[in-house]
């Protein structure tokens, strides 16, 4: 999931405390008109009078200042959201006019007090709330201290239903909160769950994608092997009896060149057939140096292998692992094929081993022209590529085959302008306490040193020419 998206999927309480504040407090100013306008002077209590004029004037500053809360609202923003305090004195302000020029202590609008502290609990914290009912108690206090017709009962009555309502209301709204909170966790926790499940997925199809290529390749290159391989065992039959009847010692040496080149097509398909057999998931010995040198045998015949070297390092009397050897073989031929992808004509690939403690590291090094910083933390998802052919599954299938079968990871070790290294680390029970092996320092190819040595890239039979 986005940044973009888990914000606006994230539950704002303030916001939702500010809808039902806004929906109260018209209510009440909506309420407040019609006590003034539309009630019967006549229904009023005998002695009493109210000035319409100025109630309906503070009710109009009510509204001014609700339509202002409101346009905040609408912008995701909650007015004087940081002075709590400033509201609550506002709204006691407010009230206690109402009340004063109204019917005083008997005024209806002395229940404003408790939509406040109401309000106030849903949006504060307690302490807020609890304050909010200082100051109404105050307010009421001065009326009933203030006005001459004021009486002891109905104050106190007020003022517990105030204490009363303020401490229900915080309860109500901590409940309200707490199981808000854990609504929202168990929903972050759903929406990870489904998008590891979603990952995970995407993965396992991916997976299949490639082992269905694979397949498909294999039968179509047993295939060709054999539709091929048999016209050249009678070509080269034939090339061996007219080799034996001829006496010319030319024509011997151009048949023998012939022979030559037919057994190098035969050993092409060899390799070709026992690239292409099943895939063996059995785990067994495997040394790494053999396994790289099968990666590159396969790589040689890579289009864009021309004029690109590869030096290889290989730490002497390293032990053996116990991988499945096709899939080891897989993550190899696929980070040298990303090199010599990455790699310009004329470039250098390294492939270096070394023990490091405990663990075999085998790191291919390109000269290319490295990695971009935005893609880095892309280039191990599945269908991730930057080629115009990629299929983005080269490094997912080398992740998967290393963290899931053989016991190991894959790193990016480096990348720049100057080239990109890829380190496989595999490990096993029986490395865990020998000592280091590094790798043989390069050196130049005339004086390589044990370990090391230059695999030129030999060129198919097709293109021996070049």
């Amino acid at each position: 999931m986005s940044t973009n998206t888990a914000s606006q999927n994230t539950f704002r309480f303030d916001l939702a405390a500010e809808s039902i504040t806004l929906r109260i407090r018209w209510f009440g100013v909506c309420v407040g008109f019609a006590l003034v306008n539309l009630i019967s002077v006549d229904l009023l209590p005998p002695g009493t009078s109210r000035d319409v004029v100025l109630l309906n004037s503070i009710l109009g500053i009510g509204v001014a200042y609700v339509a202002l809360d409101t346009y905040w609202s609408y912008r995701g923003k909650v007015f004087l959201s940081d002075w709590p305090l400033a509201v609550s004195l506002l709204e006691t302000v407010f009230i206690g006019l109402l009340c004063c020029f109204d019917l005083g202590q008997e005024s209806p609008f002395r229940f404003y007090y408790l939509l406040s502290v109401v309000v106030c609990a849903i949006r504060y914290a307690p302490v807020i709330t609890y304050t909010t009912f200082f100051f109404h108690a105050t307010s009421y206090t001065i009326l009933l201290l203030t006005l001459p017709s004021s009486s002891t009962l109905p104050w106190v009555i007020m003022v517990v239903s105030m204490g009363w309502v303020t401490w229900a209301s915080i309860q109500l709204s901590m409940l309200i909160r707490i199981a808000s909170q854990r609504l929202a966790e168990a929903n972050e926790q759903l929406e990870h769950r489904i998008a590891e499940r979603t990952q995970e997925l995407r993965e396992s199809q991916a997976m299949l994608v490639q082992h269905e290529k694979q397949a498909a390749f294999g039968l179509l290159a047993a295939g060709i092997a054999h539709e091929v391989g048999n016209p050249l065992a009678a070509i080269s039959s034939l090339v061996q009896i007219l080799k034996r009847k001829s006496d010319d010692s030319d024509t011997i040496e151009r048949y023998q060149m012939i022979g030559d080149q037919l057994q190098r097509i035969q050993g092409t398909l060899r390799e070709l057939v026992d690239f292409s057999r099943p895939a063996n998931s059995q785990a067994s010995l495997c040394d790494v140096r053999n396994t790289v040198e099968e990666a590159l045998s396969i790589a040689k015949y890579y289009k864009r292998r021309k004029g690109k070297r590869i030096v290889t390092r290989f730490a002497e009397r390293l032990p053996s692992l116990r991988v499945v050897h096709d899939q080891l073989v897989q993550v190899f031929l696929n980070l040298i094929l990303n090199a010599m992808d990455a790699t310009p004509e004329g470039g250098t690939i390294e492939i270096a081993t070394s023990l490091e403690s405990g663990w075999i590291r085998i790191a291919v090094r390109d000269t290319g022209h490295g990695i971009l910083e935005e893609n880095r933390q892309s280039i191990f998802e599945p269908y991730y590529t930057t080629k115009s052919t990629g299929t983005g599954l080269g490094l997912f299938v080398c992740r998967q085959l290393l963290e899931r079968e053989a016991n190991g990871r894959i790193d990016l070790t480096e990348t720049g302008p100057g080239g990109t290294t890829f380190s496989v680390m595999v490990t096993g029970d029986a490395l865990r306490d020998l000592e280091d092996i590094p790798a043989p320092s390069p050196e130049a190819d005339h004086n390589l040193p044990i370990g090391e040595s230059v695999t030129p890239l030999p060129a198919p039979a097709d293109e021996s020419s070049e």
